[in-house]
């Protein structure tokens, strides 16, 4: 670990590659997208998209734009195709148009923007039209869904756009029996069968994630788009761990000790002494704190591997500390090292432990460790 910096994350690309090619096996012939978007869950960006297209990947999915003119420009010319679906109205558009990235129109209005760009530049650009199914976020409605598709097939003839494809997102993927699954499915089903009337001819129709994926639903189409699944855990920990569906957990974020130090029993430890030590012990201070993403709501309620050890955290997370208890006569030194979390391999914490007693889920766990906490790439699985 380099010492100037409090911890490190190590991502093994190993990992990643393993986790793609066990989603090939699920999409069962079917085209996937490899979502990277948020920096690849905190994973790094560029590096898991490379691993991810050597593990099969046929399509990267960055949401924001930025991320997607920056895969285009890391990766060259002779990358798949990149899906960008979230943007401002003052997006750089004309530049993504310009670049090759693929967009999402969830409302005419958005396609209108995407329209005005492709005319800027006099290229064709490629538009994904997003139906909302029910989730209620971002995808055009049922009532405004034949209105877009007309937009688009006009703006198509007249060589503006290609509608490449239709997609929308499930609610409740992550609970494969809730009435909405069934529900959105239908609609989906419809809002295709809608733009078919019309005159669509869509080459892409994707709704699947990695719940879905991975909970068998039998909506494929031809395109499915795993996230969560890419970096090893899982999105229905209730029902199955990662290694219960064969994925690896890509990330371990691990730190030092910076101090060791014996207590009395009845010391308080940390802000507001909400914890308390119940005999003579030692005490370990590790070099993370929420600043550096961990969960402050965690606190007191996680353990951490201390050389070959699991040892609770206590007291109040800092802003860039905690604190652990080491035990009675515990002989670690200052610079040992502290795995706050990773596949659980060897004893340690995983994410989803952290996300239960954050009260959150694992997706936040990996994707709030900021940049300045640096990311080391290894070919390892341990």
């Amino acid at each position: 670990m380099n010492t100037y910096v409090p911890g490190q994350v190590v991502v093994s690309l190993a990992a990643i590659r393993a986790n793609a090619q066990r989603i090939g096996e699920l999409a069962g012939g079917v085209g996937w997208m490899a979502v990277v978007k948020a920096n690849a869950y905190g994973h790094g960006l560029v590096p898991v998209a490379k691993a991810a297209m050597k593990g099969g990947a046929s399509y990267l999915g960055a949401a924001q734009i930025g991320e997607a003119l920056q895969l285009a420009k890391a990766l060259g010319p002779n990358r798949p195709p990149i899906l960008a679906w979230l943007y401002p109205h003052q997006a750089p558009l004309a530049e993504a148009v310009e670049t090759g990235i693929e967009l999402s129109a969830a409302s005419t209005q958005t396609l209108e923007q995407i329209i005005a760009a492709a005319r800027q530049t006099g290229k064709t650009a490629t538009v994904h039209l997003k139906l909302d199914t029910g989730l209620g976020r971002s995808g055009a409605p049922r009532e405004q869904w034949e209105a877009l598709v007309r937009t688009a097939l006009a703006a198509e003839a007249e060589g503006a756009i290609r509608a490449l494809g239709i997609w929308s997102h499930f609610a409740y993927a992550d609970s494969p029996g809730h009435p909405t699954v069934l529900d959105q499915e239908a609609a989906f089903a419809d809002g295709l069968a809608l733009a078919n009337r019309l005159g669509a001819r869509f080459e892409l129709n994707h709704l699947a994630n990695s719940a879905a994926l991975l909970t068998g639903r039998p909506v494929k189409y031809n395109l499915v788009r795993p996230g969560l699944a890419l970096y090893g855990l899982s999105p229905i920990p209730d029902q199955a761990s990662a290694s219960d569906l064969g994925l690896m957990p890509a990330m371990r974020l691990e730190a030092e000790l910076t101090m060791v130090k014996a207590l009395p029993a009845g010391h308080g430890v940390s802000y507001g002494h909400i914890y308390h030590t119940p005999t003579d012990t030692v005490t370990g201070l590790v070099s993370l704190g929420y600043a550096d993403g961990i969960p402050r709501s965690a606190g007191g309620k996680v353990q951490v591997l201390v050389g070959d050890r699991l040892v609770p955290q206590v007291g109040r997370i800092c802003m860039d500390q905690f604190a652990v208890d080491l035990g009675p006569g515990a002989t670690e030194a200052e610079g040992a090292k502290v795995v706050l979390f990773g596949s659980g391999a060897k004893g340690e914490p995983t994410a989803e432990d952290w996300a239960k007693a954050a009260g959150t889920i694992s997706y936040e766990i990996v994707t709030r460790i900021p940049p300045h906490v640096p990311r080391h790439y290894t070919e390892s699985l341990d």
